[in-house]
């Protein structure tokens, strides 16, 4: 199977004057571009009082744009419920943990528990759907806008309250019965303990703004609550919209956002999309030693973008675009620097590297008013070129000559999982300990021994063509995953915290990881302070975390007081501790090799990864790097045919 390749950009034709509209479509095109987002924002225009819609300039837009050669990606506008909105729904707001209403004036504002809200949403996607379900020129649609953003999952609003209530009541209700089992709650979330026993669902709070820690069984059915409750919106948004129209659906999910299950948002999208900001996450959200964010503060870190490539590559089921990619410096990072020369096109063809099907640039035109005004486009607020213009004419020339990408499956997958970030950020036994850093560590050390990485969801049961599995964190594993991996035909290495506790957040009994065929019994975990790392006899340390382990599997990594570190059993290994870089990297090196793959000693800038029918090549630093003889030019994209 083959993809093409193709460019488009973000535009809001709401922001400029109608007589500039044809130009900026007819230099659209010019510039090679195939794709244009528009309306997720624009609720305002569209209906300015309660039932006054107002289509029409909605209308000419999308034929203008459409008769220049473009294809519209129309986006719901539901992140941005205008204010006569709040007049008809006061109790819509979102609330914080600390029990603050988010208040109107920004975006996202909206509780996804609301249900007059979610019917306002239904009504006006509706109205869209039939108006522009058959137009020629909607080629594909986005719903709202980046779920999540400004910590915006998590609502503990009233509503909210009462749809928990009954999430949990119909989670607790046994098959064949009317209604929910409290007494079956309170066995499952260990109410016994501090006297937390309920004596109805409707007694049960929200956990925040307790006394000390809520129940982590509690806390932990509020995120899979929360999580169900951004799928059941996106849900309702996809149903009616292919009621209209054929065209495929996405969502733009973000960068490092864990708080709700992408994978169940993907099952109802017909492709996936992210939004990509290189510089504004390495300041951001990658945790990473103050040097190294210096030596790539305008490149942006190797490996987050390409994580989140193959992140969404799965949550899509093979389809994914980048939907909006960094330009310039944005507005919202605690320093917002200009890349340098070259990385727009890097970033491009790093994404086409890892199937993309398309690169939307956000955005057209720098606003020049309002929240964003400092975020860069690929033109100024006075509509001449900015920098990056001139990198994606050359991306969009370069595409000519390159339209399609073949995908291939890696040798390599890496299992993420949602809920273990959930259970992770409420019983993280330490500072710092964080399940992404965990995973994310774990594929950063593969990818610097040149590997190409699947990432696979905890709901895999075939692994067949894989020579490497990683499992790391994994704190609740079901049978069937458990099952599958001990009958992969491949190596499998578990750890640490895997299996540590059952679907209520209680430690199982037998003892974990309860891994039939891998004799490893985890005794006792430690966290311990970052600067007082545990040696391992072989070399490097474990850093933050360890446990102590026993049973009758080989023990192939020690500490330096004898320990077990790592233990075998056939093909299966757990790895007891988060390892450091130099541990981490000698480990899976040895580990690839004994699979048989090769590996490579990348330095920190250059990355390899490989399609059916490419490899390529990224030097994001500023110097020539050299390996196995051949150079890689600072700043550089070299293609290899296979």
């Amino acid at each position: 199977m083959t993809m093409q390749r193709s460019l488009g950009v973000c535009y809001y034709p709401e922001h400029w004057d109608e007589a500039i509209w044809m130009k900026d479509a007819a230099d659209m095109a010019a510039l090679g571009l195939t794709w244009v987002r528009i309306g997720e924002f624009a609720w305002g225009r569209m209906e300015d009082a309660a039932g006054n819609l107002d289509f029409d300039w909605l209308d000419r837009s999308i034929k203008i744009l459409g008769n220049a050669g473009l294809k519209v990606v129309l986006g719901t506008p539901t992140a941005t419920p205008p204010r006569w909105m709040l007049d008809r729904h006061p109790d819509m707001l979102a609330v914080d943990e600390q029990g603050r209403e988010r208040k109107f004036g920004s975006r996202r504002h909206y509780c996804f528990s609301h249900e007059g809200y979610a019917q306002e949403c239904d009504r006006i996607v509706e109205e869209m759907a039939r108006r522009y379900g058959n137009n020629p020129h909607v080629a594909a649609w986005q719903t709202d806008n980046e779920y999540s953003c400004h910590d915006t999952t998590l609502s503990y609003s009233s509503a909210a309250q009462s749809a928990f209530r009954n999430w949990l009541r119909a989670s607790f209700t046994p098959k064949g019965a009317n209604d929910g089992d409290i007494s079956a709650l309170n066995a499952a979330w260990g109410n016994v303990f501090w006297s937390m026993d309920y004596a109805d669902f409707d007694e049960i709070d929200l956990p925040n703004l307790t006394v000390t820690e809520a129940n982590p069984a509690h806390l932990l059915a509020f995120r899979r609550f929360s999580s169900d409750q951004v799928v059941r919106f996106n849900k309702r948004q996809c149903d009616i919209i292919r009621a209209h129209s054929v065209a495929p659906i996405t969502h733009n999910f973000m960068g490092q956002i864990t708080d709700f299950d992408h994978y169940e948002v993907g099952d109802d999208l017909d492709f996936a999309s992210w939004d990509s900001y290189p510089l504004g996450f390495l300041e951001d959200r990658v945790n990473a030693p103050e040097e190294h964010k210096r030596a790539f503060a305008r490149q942006g870190d190797p490996d987050f973008q390409a994580f989140h490539h193959d992140l969404y590559r799965t949550v899509g089921k093979g389809r994914w675009w980048v939907m909006e990619q960094q330009p310039g410096p944005v507005n919202w990072a605690p320093y917002n620097p200009a890349p340098l020369d070259g990385m727009i096109r890097l970033w491009s063809w790093e994404a086409f590297a890892h199937g993309a099907e398309a690169v939307c640039y956000f955005r057209w035109r720098q606003a020049p008013f309002a929240q964003e005004q400092m975020h860069a486009g690929l033109q100024k607020p006075d509509a001449t070129p900015a920098p990056a213009m001139a990198e994606a004419a050359q991306v969009a020339h370069e595409l000519s000559d390159a339209p399609s990408v073949t995908p291939a499956k890696a040798k390599v997958a890496l299992i993420f999982d949602y809920a273990a970030d959930y259970m992770w950020s409420i019983q993280p036994h330490g500072r710092g300990l964080c399940y992404f850093d965990l995973v994310f560590q774990t594929y950063r050390a593969l990818r610097r021994l040149g590997q190409s990485v699947d990432i696979l969801p905890p709901t895999t049961r075939n692994f067949e063509g894989y020579q490497l599995v990683m499992a790391p964190g994994l704190m609740h594993m079901t049978e069937e995953l458990k099952t599958a991996l001990t009958q992969a035909k491949t190596n499998v290495i578990f750890g640490p915290r895997s299996g540590a506790r059952d679907v209520h957040m209680a430690t199982p009994v037998p003892l974990p990881p309860a891994i039939s065929k891998l004799d490893v019994t985890v005794e006792y975990t430690e966290s311990f302070r970052s600067d007082s790392p545990i040696e391992l006899t072989q070399g490097g340390a474990f850093q933050g975390f360890r446990e102590e382990i026993s049973g009758a599997a080989d023990v192939i990594e020690t500490t330096q007081n004898a320990s077990p570190a790592m233990m075998r059993s056939g093909n299966m290994s757990y790895l007891a501790g988060w390892p450091d870089t130099a541990a981490f990297q000698r480990i899976l090196k040895r580990e690839l090799q004994e699979v048989g793959l090769k590996t490579l000693d990348l330095p920190m800038g250059l990355r390899v990864r490989e399609t059916g029918a490419e490899r390529f090549w990224f030097n994001t630093t500023q110097e020539t790097i050299s390996l196995e003889g051949r150079d890689f030019a600072p700043i550089s994209v070299t293609r290899d045919a296979l």
